[in-house]
């Protein structure tokens, strides 16, 4: 099993496996029950996402024969709606992006390219194709949609006019960032008056493949914080204090060690203020920034018993 994911109201969860399977579980506290067994895939699958409810009942699926496969619960049963397939070698990594920008879907492809999937009112589906990383895109991930510092500014704006922030005014942002085979994170920003992607900043601190990034949620404060991890045993915490500084990073010490093995995932909290570690060793770390040092503290290390 590569990949589990729970939905948006953490009562159902999906896996992706090398069996070419999806399997579609419903959780009751510590109860699961396998409900649907999806068998469109004929490759392994290497992630599942769940798109936001108010689409609907969506679910996509990622695999090595490079293909993209979206998903709707219809009365119950699960029917493929979708099917991408310009990609010309394994894909990755599936992310949808904030709500508040519709539905869409980031692919990540070993062929070097991210796609760009946009859901239309017609019904159709709109792809752009991205030269991301030369050698292959391992992740893909979108930055928070409220733009940094909005809610600062919203509050500014609170206390000198006595009115209330409209939070339906605050303007969202169309980013994304994405982790390559080339030691390299890439952030992308959406251009409306050429309808494109550009690349706004390539972060360079690892020296080995990038195997997962992830941005942490911010909720419009001006801080914006990125985890990545790879192939070189490191996590590194990517920090800009404001919209328009420099990112800088630190790395997760345990001591004076990295980690033992490769690290595979880095996921955040709800809150942004926990970071999850996966690891090559079985083990899971929690992690939390200290409010008095700024360092990075291991909070717990949970273990797969034997």
């Amino acid at each position: 099993m590569h990949d589990a994911q729970l939905d948006y109201y953490s009562r159902r969860l999906a896996t992706a496996s090398s069996d070419h399977t999806i399997k579609i579980f419903n959780v009751d506290g510590d109860n699961q029950t396998l409900t649907h067994t999806i068998t469109d895939n004929t490759a392994p699958v290497w992630q599942v996402a769940w798109a936001h409810p108010k689409f609907g009942t969506i679910l996509a699926s990622c695999a090595y024969d490079g293909r993209v496969l979206i998903f709707k619960e219809i009365n119950g049963a699960w029917s493929k709606i979708y099917e991408h397939n310009k990609h010309s070698a394994s894909v990755n990594s599936v992310a949808w992006a904030p709500h508040e920008l519709g539905a869409i879907l980031a692919c990540a492809s070993s062929d070097g390219k991210v796609s760009i999937l946009e859901y239309k009112d017609d019904g159709t589906w709109d792809t752009q194709l991205i030269d991301a990383h030369g050698i292959g895109v391992n992740a893909v991930t979108w930055a928070p949609a409220a733009i940094p510092g909005s809610l600062v500014q919203a509050n500014y704006n609170n206390n000198t006019s006595n009115n209330m922030p409209n939070i339906n005014k605050v303007n969202v942002v169309k980013k994304f960032v994405s982790a390559g085979c080339d030691n390299l994170i890439k952030i992308w920003g959406y251009k409306e008056q050429t309808n494109s992607w550009q690349e706004e900043e390539t972060l360079d601190g690892h020296s080995d493949w990038v195997r997962d990034v992830a941005w942490a949620p911010n909720m419009g404060l001006p801080k914006s914080t990125i985890a990545s991890c790879s192939q070189d045993k490191s996590v590194l915490i990517w920090t800009q204090e404001t919209p328009n500084s420099e990112w800088t990073h630190k790395a997760l010490m345990n001591g004076e060690k990295l980690f033992p093995d490769v690290v595979w995932r880095v996921s955040w909290s709800l809150s942004g203020h926990v970071l999850a570690v996966s690891c090559g060793d079985n083990k899971v770390t929690l992690w939390k920034e200290s409010s008095k040092s700024g360092d990075w503290e291991l909070l717990e290390t949970l273990e797969e018993n034997a």
